[in-house]
């Protein structure tokens, strides 16, 4: 099974302009990102789907395959269905731009859950809250599921070699998503809003798609949840398909602001000396 890993880059961005190309590192953002993917096992390739032919100059002076694709695109998926519509490819997974401190073994297991659920044709990634906070910030996509279950990914040694770096054994938690949304998901009526933070489970940014399937959900106009909540995800449900949701222990906050440019800087370069 051929799987593909792409990065859907924006050369404007509303808050922190031109951010993909920031390079206070030596290193430019979506290069730390790219970097980050080409560490994971399953994706036979790693490629850039950009607007913008600054953002391609860039890709090409760090070797990154990069493909030039249309500035009408309203979302990163949309990119990558241009991006991916010629190749021969099964799987695509969608990571963020700026997600510069990604980790690697999170794609493996994405990819790994379409691998082994034939039935879906779309999964992304869940994780636990760290407070309150977190749980009430719009800006954070809150992901209710259902028929949750615990599978051991590492039951197996032949999958561990082949698809994962970690030596140590997790429990992961899967299950199919009923809503995604800004607001607290589900609202706690005795606590008159957000209760127990262990009960509410953040979504990630990462999906992965059947080529067929992407090609066919970009196709299909806005639904109103999608309009209301600004999640394109909600078109999936919209429209009755299901999309699996794999639960992992890591997380990194992407990078919207200067703010958290400057504060991702100086996190990489104490960790250099």
């Amino acid at each position: 099974m051929k799987i593909l890993a792409v990065i859907p880059a924006r050369f404007s961005s509303t808050r922190f302009a031109a951010k993909v190309l920031a390079k206070d590192t030596g290193k430019f953002l979506i290069q730390h990102t790219y970097e980050q993917a080409c560490l994971a096992k399953l994706p036979e390739k790693v490629i850039i789907a950009a607007d913008d032919e600054k953002v391609v100059a860039a890709a090409d002076s760090f070797g990154a395959a990069c493909v030039l694709t249309s500035v009408d695109h309203k979302s990163g998926t949309d990119r990558i269905a241009e991006a991916v519509a010629d190749l021969d490819v099964d799987i695509i997974v969608n990571l963020q731009a700026d997600e510069p401190e990604i980790d690697p073994d999170n794609i493996d297991y994405l990819a790994r859950l379409l691998i082994d659920n034939p039935d879906y044709p779309m999964a992304t990634l869940s994780a636990d809250f760290q407070d309150a906070g977190q749980v009430a910030d719009p800006n954070i996509v809150k992901v209710i599921i259902s028929s949750c279950v615990v599978r051991d990914a590492y039951c197996e040694k032949e999958k561990m070699d082949s698809c994962f770096r970690r030596n140590d054994s997790m429990q992961y938690e899967i299950g199919k998503a009923i809503y995604f949304s800004r607001l607290p998901i589900p609202y706690d009526r005795d606590e008159s809003g957000v209760g127990n933070v262990g009960q509410y489970l953040r979504h990630l940014g990462i999906y992965a798609y059947r080529k067929e399937f992407l090609l066919k959900i970009t196709t299909l106009p806005q639904t109103p949840l999608e309009k209301i909540e600004k999640l394109e995800q909600l078109r999936v449900i919209e429209n009755g398909y299901n999309i699996l949701v794999g639960k992992v222990e890591h997380t990194c906050d992407g990078i919207d602001t200067p703010e958290q440019y400057a504060e991702f800087v100086k996190r990489y370069k104490n960790e250099q000396k």
